[in-house]
């Protein structure tokens, strides 16, 4: 044969085995398996919280990770001893099979290797034909090429059938023996590596006897074998065959849902869920449940989250009972509602991070009407004036829409989409100043993670913590990022505001929450009573809790403080509280503030205490309501040039609020001095001593009418200095009332522009305008 002859056949068997080994490795579909697979969770120590049946209605679990060792034993003892050194097939056991089944005129051994019944498996079990027997082995071979003898081992405990709907060895160990397949005995392992066998003809709860039977001389090979002592084996066969399918467990039956949403569907997820903390806030709030049912409240939902990653540790979504109709499978914390106060903090923040108000900056809490809007305190009553610091810890909803309105609601909205809130897509002027009291909507999801991002930026001051949503991935942290305009020192004099106990005296129950505890919360109540709210930081967990129904029907008593607060303190006291948080002392200043007023002090303040406040803060207003008045000598009237000696004039610093944050203000502080009346000689008095309270200069109002139908009356109000003066009431220069004392009056102007002149005794005048709209 010539040298050309012999190269053309040497290159003709090359090419020859390249498609050979190419039809052997790339022949087989791609994925093999093609079935779906249960959507499970675990918590961080990979104990089973949840799972759903895959698409098929099968408990089919993901592909294992690793087979355990104990089972990998049972297994090869029991169906393929030699899988570890076969290519795929084996003769001997082929041939031993083919000469046993002649002889017995019928199948009664089989010769397929674990490879080949892993490809039976994903042909959907063709019929056990010699044929199909014959594929299979070809297909083996090609198997073995592809994979990894550990990686068939993981593929055919997958996908192998355990009885009933359970398909593979990890839903197989969780359903019979509540457990990973890693943690199970010997015992188990044999139960469950005997099981495939004959999964419809032998499980649990059904031929006990015979399951039995089989897994005991599996034990007893095993012992033959010398892979397990005589002890092991005794002690092994005296364990019971389990009785039936246990139910999985469901204690994030809402986190599996939004898992799902999130793109791990039939998938396994280890998630960063703590199952003792998640456990005793189910416990928490069936507990508490019970008690709101009786006032025909009938959800709730909680979130737990660690400061420091912004990982989830707890989350229910909703109380769990079994009455139809209650909305029970709604995720809350996904579920957009009313914010209430709870976005206050973050205004008070703002604030204090431009410089326009300091800690206890006295804030004014007085009957207001911004363009017709007439916002009201819980208590519909008014403090005339109240530090900020208190509005805040009081959530009082005067001084904060009166803050909204100087730091405008147009920056405000921007702001609270920037630090993570998305559910607000109507434009700004949607909302307006109703924005601050629960006029938009968030959801308990974004609000505890901008809480948490908060207190982590906090914490870490001197680094760059990540903002970003809260995370329920152990693994693969995929949460929306975002980035935070405020800065440690502002959120520092947020959270100590939080941290007050004192509340609204309305809102009873709060004298409770006084405790050790070092944990700033805030509560919010929606208009109607349909949503209530708390959410409170701690050094290292956040916890918000939303309570009310689903379908939107609101409560009296469905408060923030009286419904939402005792679920989150409850659930704090399993959480480690104790320690708070470092002062950032490189952005935070001390400068000298009025101790009445809370602004920066000025040369007329009295009394000064020194104050932590942000970089602007340093540069924010000086007080105005501290000023240098002129005393008779007798200290009874003030008095100027007109009217008294320069030199017999006493010169004294005096607290001095507007009439109308003075006459409320008063009434609830009786150190509060009110000025002294101007001798009647002076002249040229400047002093503002009355001030109109209802309507505001250039209002518009609109009378309303009666349940009877008749035109109603207006309630005109007014503050004076002196409230045992006299106030003659005018309408276009019309005499029509007086008032002493108590200075309000009914009044029904017709339609159009009117004057408004009121003259008190003493000749002081003042006038103003409004207009009657229909």
């Amino acid at each position: 044969m010539s040298y050309k002859s012999i190269n053309k056949s040497l290159l003709f068997k090359v090419i020859l085995g390249i498609i050979l080994l190419w039809y052997l490795l790339f022949s087989l579909p791609k994925p093999l398996f093609e079935a779906p697979t249960s959507t499970v969770l675990f918590d961080k120590e990979q104990q089973l919280l949840a799972a759903k049946l895959a698409d098929d209605e099968q408990w089919r679990f993901p592909i294992i990770d690793s087979v355990p060792n104990k089972f990998e034993h049972c297994l090869l003892q029991f169906e393929d001893a030699y899988f570890r050194y076969h290519p795929g097939f084996n003769p001997l056991s082929i041939v031993k099979a083919f000469v046993t089944n002649i002889k017995k005129g019928h199948i009664v051994r089989g010769g397929s290797t674990i490879t080949m019944q892993t490809l039976r498996l994903a042909r959907n079990k063709k019929s056990r034909t010699v044929y199909q027997k014959i594929i299979e082995l070809i297909l083996s071979t090609r198997l073995e090429l592809r994979y990894s003898k550990d990686k068939i081992l993981q593929l055919y405990t997958s996908y192998t059938p355990y009885g009933g709907n359970i398909v593979g060895l990890d839903a197989a160990a969780w359903r019979y023996y509540g457990r990973s397949p890693h943690q199970l005995s010997w015992a188990e392992s044999a139960t469950l590596a005997v099981l495939p066998n004959a999964p419809s003809l032998i499980y649990p709860g059904k031929n006990h006897d015979k399951l039995k039977t089989k897994r005991d001389r599996l034990l007893d090979k095993l012992l033959a074998k010398k892979i397990i002592d005589s002890s092991t084996c005794y002690l092994s066969k005296q364990e019971a065959i389990p009785d039936r399918p246990k139910h999985l467990p469901n204690k994030t039956q809402h986190l599996l849902q939004h898992a799902m949403k999130r793109g791990y569907k039939g998938k396994q997820l280890t998630t960063t869920i703590d199952r003792n903390i998640q456990l005793q806030t189910i416990h928490i709030l069936q507990e508490h449940s019970q008690i709101l049912q009786s006032n025909h409240i009938y959800n709730a939902a909680c979130l737990v989250l660690e400061v420091d990653t912004g990982n989830i540790v707890a989350y229910v979504g909703n109380t769990s009972q079994k009455k139809e109709g209650k909305g029970y499978d709604v995720d809350i914390t996904m579920s957009p509602r009313s914010t209430g106060s709870i976005l206050k903090p973050f205004l008070y923040a703002a604030s204090l991070q431009e410089g326009s108000i300091l800690p206890n900056t006295l804030l004014a809490d007085i009957p207001t009407q911004i363009a017709g809007y007439n916002p009201k305190n819980f208590s519909l009553t008014y403090d005339g004036a109240v530090p900020a610091k208190q509005a805040l810890s009081r959530s009082l909803n005067i001084p904060a829409v009166r803050l909204l309105r100087n730091y405008r609601f147009e920056r405000f909205h921007e702001l609270i989409k920037t630090i993570g809130i998305s559910t607000m897509t109507k434009p700004s002027d949607h909302y307006g100043l109703s924005l601050i009291l629960g006029g938009a909507e968030a959801n308990l999801w974004e609000l505890t993670g901008i809480y948490a991002s908060l207190a982590r930026k906090l914490k870490k001051a001197n680094g760059t913590p990540q903002m970003h949503m809260p995370n329920f991935d152990a693994k693969n942290n995929t949460s929306k990022k975002y980035d935070c305009n405020l800065n440690s020192a502002a959120i520092y004099l947020m959270l100590d505001a939080m941290l007050e106990v004192n509340r609204p005296s309305q809102e009873e129950g709060w004298e409770q929450f006084d405790n050790p505890q070092n944990i700033a919360w805030k509560t919010g109540t929606s208009f109607g009573n349909r949503d209530a709210w708390s959410i409170g930081v701690s050094h290292n967990h956040v916890v918000g809790v939303w309570v009310g129904n689903a379908d939107g029907e609101g409560r009296a008593r469905l408060t923030g403080t009286r419904s939402a607060s005792p679920i989150m303190f409850d659930v704090f006291r399993q959480l480690d509280t104790n320690t708070w948080y470092e002062i950032p002392n490189s952005e935070l200043f001390d400068i000298d503030t009025c101790l009445k007023s809370g602004y920066k002090a000025g040369k007329f303040c009295d009394k000064t205490i020194n104050t932590l406040v942000t970089e602007k803060g340093r540069d924010s207003k000086t007080c105005p309501y501290h000023q240098l008045v002129h005393l008779s000598k007798d200290r009874q009237f003030q008095v100027n040039s007109s009217c008294a000696d320069p030199l017999e004039m006493i010169h004294q610093p005096w607290f001095v609020l507007p009439p109308v944050m003075e006459w409320y203000y008063k009434k609830n502080h009786g150190g509060y001095t009110v000025l002294p009346k101007f001798k009647k000689d002076c002249q040229n008095e400047e002093e503002k001593i009355m001030e109109v309270i209802y309507p505001k200069n250039y209002a518009k109002l609109f009378i309303p009418k009666e349940l009877n139908g008749k035109k109603g009356k207006l309630i005109f109000k007014l503050a004076h200095r002196n409230p045992s003066t006299s106030i003659y009431w005018h309408i276009d220069n019309e005499f029509v009332g007086e008032t002493l004392k108590f200075h309000e009056l009914a009044l029904q102007p017709s339609k159009g522009k009117h004057k408004l002149t009121l003259v008190d005794k003493e000749g002081n005048r003042l006038e103003q305008f409004f207009e009657i709209v229909e």
